[in-house]
């Protein structure tokens, strides 16, 4: 039975998956963005979210706690000075999983987890161009024209500047 068994092992040795997460975790916090399996996306989801939610308050104290499991200090930097400002009015849903499909050579489910408010084609919202419904016709016969037209001018300028 797996009562209280609540995260997932990995397959790995309590102090590799430790260091597995703490390397995933600055490398989502250093790109914005990382492709992974599902299940490692799912780990490093329950594993980061804490440490973002605790670098909103800026304290040594929660500096110290955030090195303590990330142990670089570059990620723990710009976790402090970038991101935590942009988190700063979010209660909580920093990362996003999205699926991708299966890895060729063992068919695993891959997916890429990212930062919400650092994803830039998603918060874009493209505007669908409105299209009427013309005949190819009218529309070639138009574009000719305006296509004649400026060739024309160009040419009745010349003569007028001798």
């Amino acid at each position: 039975m797996r009562h209280n068994k609540k995260f997932n092992h990995l397959s790995r040795t309590a102090s590799h998956r430790a260091a597995m997460l703490s390397n995933m975790a600055c490398s989502l916090i250093k790109h914005k963005r990382i492709t992974t399996t599902l299940a490692k996306a799912k780990a490093l989801k329950k594993y980061v979210e804490p440490l973002i939610t605790k670098c909103k308050n800026d304290t040594t104290n929660s500096r110290r706690v955030v090195f303590s499991y990330l142990q670089d200090k570059y990620a723990v930097t710009e976790l402090f000075k970038e991101i935590s400002v942009k988190v700063a009015d979010r209660p909580g849903g920093y990362t996003r999983i999205i699926k991708t499909g299966f890895r060729a050579s063992d068919a695993s489910e891959m997916c890429f987890i990212e930062l919400v408010d650092y994803d830039e084609n998603m918060a874009k919202t493209k505007k669908k161009a409105t299209r009427t419904r013309r005949s190819k016709k009218a529309a070639a016969t138009a574009e000719a024209p305006a296509g004649e037209a400026p060739v024309a001018e160009t040419a009745t300028e010349a003569p007028a500047a001798e």
